[in-house]
C-alpha cells in the first residue's frame, strides 16, 4: 500500500531544482556564434557539461539556440576559408606622421590578399575528393597478360627504346 509520503513524492517532481533560466537560451546562442563548445558553455553557466546535454533535451529552445549559433559560426568560418582560398580585397588606412606636421595624415587604400594555394588545395580536396585527394589508388592486382605487358614495358624503358 502507498504511504502518504510516497504519493506526495510521486505526484511532485523530486530532485534538485534546475539551475536553468530562460535568459540562458539567448546567451547560449550568442556564445555559440562566437564559437563556444558545449564544454565552454558549461564553464560559462557554471554547470557540468552533462547538464548542457540535458538542457538541450529538456529546455525548450535551448537546443535550437545552440544548434543555430554553431551553424552560423561554422558558416562564417567556411566563408572566411573560401575567401582565403580565392583571395580578397579590403579597405584599409595607412597613417603617416610627416616630420614637422601637427597631426597625422590618413591615407585610405584598398589592400589585396592573394589567394592561398594551400587553402585552395584543401578546399578542393574536400569538395572534389576523387579529383584532388593527396594519394591515388593504383590497382596492384595484375593478372597473366597484364604482368607480361608490364615486364615488357619495363624492359623497353631499361633498354632505352
Amino acid at each position: 500500500m502507498w504511504s502518504r509520503l510516497s504519493l506526495v513524492l510521486i505526484m511532485t517532481k523530486a530532485g534538485r531544482p534546475t539551475a536553468f533560466k530562460k535568459e540562458f537560451v539567448e546567451q547560449a546562442r550568442k556564445l555559440c556564434l562566437l564559437g563556444a563548445t558545449d564544454i565552454e558553455l558549461a564553464d560559462f553557466f557554471t554547470v557540468d557539461v552533462s547538464t548542457i546535454y540535458r538542457w538541450k533535451h529538456t529546455q525548450e529552445g535551448f537546443c535550437e539556440a545552440v544548434t543555430c549559433g554553431k551553424e552560423m559560426a561554422d558558416a562564417r568560418v567556411e566563408r572566411s576559408f573560401y575567401n582565403r582560398a580565392v583571395g580578397y580585397t579590403y579597405d584599409s588606412v595607412k597613417i603617416f606622421m610627416p616630420s614637422g606636421a601637427e597631426s597625422p595624415v590618413y591615407a585610405p587604400f584598398r589592400e589585396h590578399v592573394p589567394a592561398d594555394t594551400g587553402a585552395a588545395f584543401n578546399w578542393l580536396k574536400n569538395r572534389k575528393p576523387d579529383e584532388w585527394r593527396d594519394k591515388t589508388q593504383v590497382d596492384m592486382n595484375l593478372t597473366g597478360d597484364a604482368i607480361i605487358a608490364a615486364i615488357e614495358q619495363g624492359n623497353e624503358r631499361a633498354n632505352g627504346r
